[in-house]
């Protein structure tokens, strides 16, 4: 995936993406995982190299991605001091009473398709 300024919505492969946690996140890397149960195994990745803001919960729900508001965008640059290459945006359940909105920038971001069992985590 092309992701030189991303900042529209982005389009998931078909698939039951109902839950949605992180199984990896260090300095270069942020791996959220989706799946209908991610009890055993999970279906799709999200790997966001260079992650440089991170605001969501742990874990949630039905996920909406839409395109990053202007406010958005402008409050994120001024927050990092440059125009971030890749800024994904959502609206997701977290078991509370309204939806959360939530924001990822990163240097990069991988969309990743195919089953993985939970025990091969890394």
């Amino acid at each position: 995936m092309d992701t030189e300024h991303q900042h529209t919505a982005i389009q998931l492969p078909e698939g039951s993406w109902w839950d949605w946690e992180v199984i990896a996140w260090d300095v270069g890397r942020l791996r959220l995982a989706a799946g209908h149960d991610l009890t055993y195994h999970h279906g799709l990745e999200l790997v966001f190299g260079d992650p440089a803001l991170v605001s969501y919960p742990s874990s949630f729900h039905e996920p909406v991605f839409r395109a990053p508001t202007a406010d958005e965008l402008l409050r994120v640059t001024r927050q990092l001091g440059e125009r971030p290459s890749v800024l994904i945006a959502f609206e997701a359940d977290a078991d509370g009473r309204e939806p959360v909105s939530c924001l990822i920038a990163a240097e990069r971001l991988e969309i990743v398709h195919g089953k993985v069992l939970t025990r091969g985590r890394t």
